[in-house]
Formats: C-alpha cells, structure tokens, sequence
C-alpha cells in the first residue's frame, strides 16, 4: 500500500528534471500514468499536472509535473511514451490519451488500461478506480480535491495528495490484474480491447462528420445537407477559438436553424434559441453562410440518415432467452455482460444479425457460439437452484 504523500511531494517543473526522471522509468518494466485537466471553458482540454509512478511501496518513486511550468517541455516524457520497453499503464485512459495525442501528437504504446483489464477479470462494468483502491489495494481515497482548479498555483498539500494517489495505488492494481490475466489466460483478451484505444485515428475530430453526433429526425436531403454545413462550421470555429462547441451554437438551436434555413442575418435573427454572441459578428456569419452552402449542395453531394435497425421481426422472448445466457455466461467466465455483448447486440441477433462484434475472437468463445446454438434451436436453458445451465436438445 502506498504512504500518504506529503507537502515535500517532488513537483518537476523543468525540463530537466522531468527528463532525469524518465531516463529512470526507461529502466523500469511499467510506469503508472494520470492526469489532470480543465475542459469546461475550453474546446481541447487544459492540461494541469501529470502524475508519473515507477515500480514501488512508497511514494519515493512516483512524480507530479507541472506542464504549466515556464519554460518547460514535456518532449522527455512523449519519448518514454514512445518506448516499446516500458508499459504505460493507465485507469480509464482515453481522456488521457485523447489529450496527450493532442499535445504530443503521441498515443502511449505499449498500453495498459486497468479500467479495461477488470472488466476482463469480472470486477463489473466500467469499474471505478476508487473501487479498484478499495477492493485491491485494501486502501480508501480521499476525493475532496477532484474538483478543484488543477490550474491554479501553487497546488494544495490535499490536491498533491490526491493526485499521487491516482497512481501510487495505480502500481499495486496493475500488477494484480496482470497477474489475474495470466492465470486466466486472458491477456490477448485485453490486447484485443486496447487495440482500439491505442489507434491514433479515433482520436481525431473530423469536422464533416459532426453532423452524425445530432438527433436529427429528419430524412430530408436538404435539411440534413444544411446540418452537415452547421455541424462542420461549428466545429471549425470552435477549434479554432478553442471554445466549447455550446458557446458557439448548441445542439437544438443548430437543428431549428436546418428546419427554418436563414438566408440572411435578418432572417437568424428570428430565431428562437440562438445565443446572443451567434446573432452577430463571425459567429453569425458563419451559420448563414453554413446555411447556404446546404441548400446549394447537389442533391448527390446531401448525406443521408443512416438506416436504422430493423426492428419488425423481433422475437422478444428469444431477446430475453438471449439476456438470460449472457449474464449466465458472463458469471461463469468472470466478465463484465457489457464486454461480451450490448443489450442492443442481443436484439440483433433476435432479428437475424449474426454479424456483431459478440461473434468474433473471445467473445464468440464465451457467449457467441452458444447464442447461436440457441437461435437455431440447439440447446435449451434451464435452471438449477440459482443457476442457469445450458441443455443440449
């Protein structure tokens, strides 16, 4: 279990620094990794402090960095980021990841995400580092500093504190579940997990793409075309501005302005929902010349809604029959239901779709092939005591 940090917790504040200690972590077989950041008034998030832990009992070989610091480059610890040698573990990476692609044009490799492995090992569906702390580490955390202002200097001894602890105890966990990992035999398991936390490509925004992330209920060509030009100008401008797309037009003021289809700044002005700062200015501009461009896009150029789901010939009772089996054969592997398979997978496959993800590498060892069996009538479930068990027919 890891000391209690104290106020003579190490800040690096220096390239220098931050460099000599990942010249140490270099050598290490792992190096546990948090962050902390600001996202609320930002489009990209703010990055406050890094936390960095080598292998350890105590608090001696585990590191704050001040990214805020003058002067400083965080280019030492992108390297080490990039060495094959040294695993990068991470709890719930991908806001970590997310930001230091953005910062460093790097994604940590190779990764260990301890959020993912316990799923894995059947500690339950996105499982809480605080409840990894506790039933692992044996240890409980003190949370009072989780919202504070990382950004302000200098930091409280009690956000030091907290920090720490979120990769301290980190170095404990992993070393558990990898351990738990090979005795299952399940490590290519959660390789398959990571693979697409570890890709690059998911980690970028593709601005004429935005429009598919709105609630659109609509098939028109023309107001989806006009949606597509609102979605991509609103992500541009708050990229650019490094602002949160809300502050330059929210979600249902967007979706009124597709339908009402301004063509002037004297016709946005009629709008209902839109923000002051949007009746004006760039902003304004923006939507009106957004708004034109959809209704002047080709009719083979205009997007359309991807279709949905097929939902007539559900057989609910085989939906249910399928619910009953995956939970009972997430019990006896020992794995989160929502890893094998998603409530809405279990329908598909009632319609008909056996193509999901649930029937591919190990899902379809644990749960897919028996709920094909099922679908084709060759096995039946019964119960015994509190137990499911399958019956060949």
């Amino acid at each position: 279990m890891a000391k209690k940090t104290t106020a003579l917790t190490e800040i690096l504040t220096t390239t220098e620094a931050l460099a000599a200690f990942c010249s140490k972590a270099a050598q290490a077989p792992y190096v546990t990794v948090d962050t902390e950041f600001l996202r609320e008034r930002t489009y990209f998030a703010q990055l406050c402090l890094v936390q960095l832990a080598m292998p350890g009992v105590d608090d001696a070989q585990a590191v704050l960095v001040d990214p805020l610091a003058e002067g400083i480059s965080l280019d030492p610890l992108y390297a080490l980021f990039r060495n094959p040698d040294v695993i990068k573990v991470f709890h719930a990476a991908r806001q970590d990841l997310e930001i230091f692609h953005v910062e460093g044009g790097v994604v940590p490799s190779p990764l260990f995400d301890t959020q993912v492995a316990a799923m894995v090992c059947g500690f339950g569906d996105q499982v809480g580092y605080e409840t990894l702390v506790r039933k692992i580490a044996r240890a409980n955390l003190d949370k009072s500093s989780r919202f504070t202002d990382w950004s302000r200097r200098p930091l409280s001894d009690a956000q030091k504190t907290y920090a720490l602890a979120d990769v301290t105890h980190l170095r404990q966990i992993y070393e558990y579940l990898k351990a738990e990992l090979a005795r299952t035999k399940r490590t290519q398991w959660l390789e398959e997990e990571l693979a697409q936390l570890t890709d690059a490509s998911s980690y970028i925004v593709d601005p004429d793409a935005a429009w598919q992330r709105l609630k659109l209920r609509t098939s028109s060509g023309r107001t989806l075309a006009i949606a597509k030009e609102l979605a991509a100008f609103r992500e541009r401008y708050a990229q650019q501005k490094n602002i949160p797309r809300s502050r330059v037009i929210k979600d249902d003021a967007l979706i009124e302005l597709a339908s009402t289809k301004p063509r002037s700044l004297a016709d946005l002005s009629k709008s209902r929902l839109l923000l002051r700062d949007a009746r004006k200015g760039e902003i304004a501009e923006g939507l009106v010349a957004a708004v034109v461009a959809g209704l002047d896009m080709p009719a083979e150029r205009q997007p359309e809604m991807p279709e949905g789901r097929d939902r007539s010939n559900l057989n609910s009772a085989l939906a249910d029959l399928l619910r009953v089996l995956l939970k009972a054969k997430a019990e006896e592997a020992g794995v989160a239901t929502k890893l094998i398979a998603s409530s809405a997978d279990l329908d598909d496959i009632a319609c008909g779709d056996h193509n999901g993800i649930w029937a591919t590498g190990w899902r379809r060892e644990v749960f897919g092939n028996d709920a094909l069996r099922l679908v084709r009538g060759e096995i039946a479930l019964s119960a015994k005591g509190d137990r499911v068990k399958i019956v060949s027919v």
